[in-house]
């Protein structure tokens, strides 16, 4: 890890500006920095603060790119992303330390990250070559009728920082595998990454002004994006309450939206034969990213006959979570982005005091040596939580856990279905009839069967009630969204 150290040291303190119409733009005098969340005190890097004007000029350039792109055949759009994936894997090694330096996670996640991210864009340069059609009989002799998809133009990106590669890879390629442009808006927190992406799609031979990034906060900088009228469809990812907010000004304009909001996930423990098989898979999924992700599993829903065994191999899982900086040796869990997620954390530990759960295991922050300059949280673990209490309820997005009790399959499956999110949800049983009840019963855009909230590259990811809204993302379904219909009618 001391690599990493010393690669660190002689990359930070940049300045970077907009990346618009193929060449990189100059700061300019507004600016902002980030910090490193495991060294409070480590400034990496200054950015740009952008505004209305920036936007425009990134939106002008995007448009008048995709008229041509659009022209593009579809192999060879995709051949194009074929080699940004390449030099994905190519600069692994730059791109997860980057990662890893702005976001937190440890080096194993990051690097887990890119290695997904190259995954996703190899799908969607596949995609290119799939752009679905129908030729449909006519009601007229002599004719046939046909539809095609056309791409819908300009696609306004908003990336959150738990994922700053993957998640903006997971709107561009599917928007240039289909004929779109995009303009991507990163986290303010975490652009250092997009920063590094717009150089691999570059390098890869998007042509200019096809894929631009425009630095700078969602009030200033995405509020344009979402208001522009040559912005023809928003893809966002993020919390609830901001999607609805986009969802909202964007529907006043007509403008298609791809939301992917927040999760209150339960993993429904029902029988199993090994109590740390289940554990392991429950750890992973809560764990990973510090707790800091959508999918994360953050209820256990266990039959009372089951509680006690479950909660133990839990909490010996748990400590084996080592928590540190990226570059600590045996690191397995990083910290959380910022101090006031911190402290956003630590308020929803307080409340499920309060509200009579039992603490278990973790529970407090790490304050210790130089712990201190960073935003830790130990994994924490509350036993006897009351289905209708906060903690069972709100989401967190940070390592909390907490088991609820229940008294049958029913109430089960009820708790499970009680949160207003509906995104990812896991079910352990041997039954295969109770595993497909729950697949149906539940209300949410994803069920995982006997594993944690682990989505594939192929597959569409999203969900229901306050966890999504429009086409789901990652898979074909993806075309739903960067795509429209078009009706042609022939008669000889």
């Amino acid at each position: 890890m001391s690599d990493m150290l010393s690669w660190l040291a002689g990359a930070v303190g940049g300045t970077y500006g907009n990346f618009i119409g193929g060449e990189w733009k100059p700061a300019g005098d507004k600016t902002s920095q980030i910090f490193n969340p495991a060294d409070r005190d480590q400034s990496l890097g200054r950015f740009s603060d952008s505004g209305a004007a920036e936007v425009d000029e990134a939106v002008v350039a995007a448009h008048k790119a995709w008229l041509s792109w659009r022209q593009v055949p579809g192999p060879d759009r995709g051949a194009i992303l074929f080699r940004a994936a390449d030099l994905l894997e190519q600069r692994i090694d730059e791109l997860a330390f980057i990662l890893a330096a702005e976001q937190g996670k440890v080096l194993a996640e990051a690097r887990g990250e890119v290695g997904r991210a190259a995954k996703e864009l190899r799908f969607s340069a596949g995609e290119a070559s799939r752009i679905d059609g129908d030729v449909l009989p006519s009601e007229k002799r002599n004719g046939f009728a046909m539809t095609l998809r056309e791409p819908i133009g300009v696609v306004a990106a908003i990336g959150p920082w738990n994922f700053p590669v993957v998640t903006p890879v997971r709107k561009i390629g599917p928007a240039l595998a289909f004929g779109c442009s995009v303009v991507l808006k990163s986290s303010n927190l975490t652009p250092w990454s997009a920063v590094k992406l717009m150089d691999v799609f570059r390098d890869a031979g998007v042509p200019a002004g096809v894929v631009s990034l425009v630095l700078g906060s969602g009030r200033a900088v995405g509020e344009a994006l979402i208001r522009h009228p040559l912005v023809r469809g928003v893809s966002f990812t993020g919390s609830t309450g901001t999607g609805v907010a986009i969802n909202a000004e964007a529907g006043r304009r007509l403008v298609r939206t791809q939301l992917e909001l927040g999760g209150k996930n339960p993993a429904v423990v029902l029988d199993y034969d090994n109590a740390a098989t289940i554990a392991r898979q429950i750890s992973g999924a809560a764990f990973a990213c510090s707790g800091q992700r959508c999918t994360a599993l953050s209820r256990i829903v266990v039959l009372e006959k089951n509680a006690r065994e479950i909660t133990e191999a839990l909490e010996a899982e748990m400590a084996a979570i080592r928590v540190g900086p990226a570059w600590q040796a045996g690191a397995t869990m990083g910290p959380l982005i910022t101090a006031q997620h911190k402290a956003s954390v630590m308020g929803h530990i307080a409340n499920a005091r309060e509200d009579g759960a039992t603490l278990a295991l973790g529970g407090t922050s790490m304050e210790d040596g130089d712990f201190a300059r960073g935003h830790f949280v130990v994994p924490t673990l509350f036993t006897g939580v009351a289905k209708t209490s906060r903690l069972a309820l709100e989401e967190v997005f940070g390592p909390v856990l907490a088991v609820i009790p229940v008294g049958s399959i029913d109430e089960a499956i009820e708790v499970a279905n009680s949160v207003e999110y509906g995104l990812a949800a896991s079910v352990y049983t041997n039954d295969v009839n109770l595993s497909l009840r729950f697949a149906r019963e539940s209300q949410s855009g994803m069920v995982h069967v006997n594993h944690g909230t682990a989505s594939e590259a192929h597959m569409p990811f999203g969900g229901v009630k306050a966890s999504g809204f429009g086409a789901y993302s990652i898979g074909h379904s993806n075309q739903e969204f960067f795509t429209t219909v078009k009706a042609v009618y022939f008669q000889s």
